[in-house]
């Protein structure tokens, strides 16, 4: 079993939009994060992607579009020399109360079985509190918030007290450059 490293979708590697990513048109891809998940190509690490999208359980995206953004979104780090091994999305809005939404670690344990991924030696980074609650949830002890999407407001919550100490970074660059 390999050690992953897990990263949010919306706010880590992209853009977050307050109206969902609906199409390719909406995706704005962080050009830190590419020149990242390039550097981490060959770290054996396994990159995993587990993202939350209640815009499909709302019906603004059907999950045939998410499929294909995520399909392009691939394509594109790979253009750029990197990779990403696996994308996990939960489709559910929160009212759902599903096991696979994060703050829940369902899609970690969804990505561990699929890949084989060793979860206690492996890294959660998200922009939200609910990122670093489902990891650890999962069982992962090293988790990291980017300021980058929601991470510079949600710091400032008075939750983020409560989850314990872990580090704050810029981007998802400046995470991995210190983590990996």
């Amino acid at each position: 079993m390999v050690p992953a490293i897990f990263l949010d979708r919306d706010g880590v590697i992209i853009e977050n939009r307050p109206a969902y990513v609906r199409s390719w048109a909406d995706v704005e891809i962080f050009p830190q994060a590419l020149a990242a998940l390039a550097g981490m190509k060959n770290s054996g690490y396994i990159i995993a992607v587990v993202t939350n999208q209640a815009g499909i359980g709302k019906g603004l995206i059907q999950p045939e579009a998410a499929q294909e953004i995520n399909r392009r979104l691939v394509q594109e780090v790979e253009k750029a020399g990197g990779r990403i091994d696996g994308i996990f999305v939960c489709p559910h809005t929160p009212e759902d109360r599903c096991d696979c939404r994060k703050p829940h670690p369902g899609l970690f344990f969804q990505a561990a079985k699929a890949l084989s991924i060793d979860l206690s030696r492996s890294i959660m980074i998200g922009d939200t509190l609910n990122d670093l609650q489902a990891g650890r949830a999962a069982g992962i002890e090293r988790v990291a918030l980017v300021r980058t999407g929601l991470g510079a407001q949600q710091i400032l919550f008075p939750e983020a007290s409560s989850l314990g100490p872990f580090p704050v970074y810029n981007t998802v660059s400046e995470a991995l450059a210190e983590l990996i």
